[in-house]
């Protein structure tokens, strides 16, 4: 009786993941509701960062190629197809949709205002779990940064971006617990401390 209370109440006040990574297209690419789009950018990112880290590839030079090579293939397929009465190569409208960089704007406002609410946590409410949070997540970028370049850190990103909000969503209740657990324990901390009065006397000349 009293465990299905608290697995209720636990669930009622359980947070979604969705909602808390702005909800939006992001979100379902992070969490893997869309596995299209999860398996164009993790395939993507793991032959980009084995071109350019292992294979020693150059950024510059592989775009500039990339650009030649599909600039050149495109002119002989229009040329070819206008000697030869062929329809011309199925280019799309070289244009940015207004639809598209609306969608794009607020998802970049959704994370924007994420991070802000992240630092208004920290700052303002001074919430210790979200302080342990951020602490543990920077730590972890510093100390893997000093044994990998920028660029392995970045596929390294990716890959934990596509993996650790899938883990979350699913044990979310066994990390919270331990999350509350530690929380504790740095409040008791943090209450032992003694904390320096502040003198709010005058000074007179």
């Amino acid at each position: 009786m009293g465990d299905s209370a608290s697995s209720s109440s636990s669930s009622s006040t359980r947070v979604s993941v969705h909602n808390s990574l702005g909800g939006g297209s992001v979100a379902d690419l992070l969490l893997w509701r869309n596995r299209t789009g999860a398996v164009i950018v993790l395939v993507s990112s793991t032959v980009f960062w084995f071109l350019f880290e292992r294979a020693g590839y150059n950024l510059l030079s592989f775009v500039s190629n990339v650009v030649l090579l599909l600039v050149a293939i495109l002119f002989l397929w229009a040329k070819s197809a206008s000697l030869l009465n062929r329809p011309l190569p199925p280019v799309p409208n070289m244009e940015i949709p207004e639809e598209l960089a609306v969608k794009a704007a607020d998802d970049i406002r959704v994370w924007i205002n994420r991070v802000l609410s992240i630092a208004s946590d920290i700052t303002i409410a001074r919430n210790p779990i979200r302080l342990l949070q951020v602490s543990l997540v920077l730590w972890a970028i510093s100390y893997v940064g000093t044994f990998i370049n920028s660029l392995t850190l970045v596929y390294v990103g990716i890959l934990l971006s596509l993996s650790v909000p899938l883990v979350y969503e699913k044990y979310q209740d066994h990390i919270d617990d331990k999350l509350n657990s530690t929380s504790k324990v740095i409040r008791s901390i943090s209450m032992k401390i003694p904390m320096m009065p502040v003198s709010k006397e005058k000074k007179y000349q």
